[in-house]
């Protein structure tokens, strides 16, 4: 299991996930996206995005952070969030905010609530059409990149993930696995026998 950034192939990928999941897609662009890859299966298993808003190029926001459902509770969400914060803090940023239905889950990691009036103007206004769009139990969160911390558990659990059902090992490769159904395909080099 490992997280690398998004390619252009991703891009459909991500938007499918996205829109299933019901994320925030404002201001879309692959790029800003890093996903987490199953790397024995060659399967992509979370992602997220570090946005840096246009109107106030200090500011940096962690949002649309999601995980396939077989692969919850392993880290790999654990670990998507540690690379964005990481690559915030390579890029100069000092702290990273997040608006969030789900506060508990980012105050894991040392994500702090912030009020409302402290945010920054921007972040005020997306709070504002988040709450209207999401839920209006969305908050706001603040963390220093060095207060950033990833418990061990996640470390271990995201090493030894594997999809929620499936044991090591136990799936072997099938037409269906291509998008092919066995019963009516035709192959190119069938020659009728």
């Amino acid at each position: 299991m490992y997280v690398r950034d998004a390619k252009n192939r991703d891009e459909a990928w991500l938007l499918d996930h996205i829109e299933a999941m019901g994320l925030d897609d404002m201001s879309f662009r692959s790029r800003d996206y890093v996903i987490a890859v199953d790397e024995e299966a060659n399967e992509r298993v979370g992602f997220g995005r570090l946005r840096i808003h246009k109107d106030d190029p200090e500011l940096c926001e962690l949002t649309g952070i999601g995980v396939l459902e077989p692969w919850r509770g392993q880290g790999v969400g654990a670990h998507v969030i540690e690379r964005l914060v990481e690559t915030a803090a390579t890029e100069g940023f000092e702290a990273v905010y997040s608006l969030t239905d789900e506060p508990g889950y980012l105050e894991r990691f040392g994500f702090e609530p912030i009020d409302d009036a402290d945010l920054p103007d921007r972040l005020r206004e997306r709070l504002s059409e988040k709450r209207s769009v999401v839920d209006e139990a969305v908050v706001g969160l603040r963390i220093d990149v060095d207060a950033f911390d990833l418990p061990a558990g996640d470390r271990e659990a995201f090493k030894n993930a594997i999809a929620e059902g499936e044991t090591d090992g136990d799936h072997e490769e099938s037409p269906e696995d291509f998008g092919i159904d066995p019963d009516t395909a035709t192959y190119k080099y069938d020659t009728g026998s």
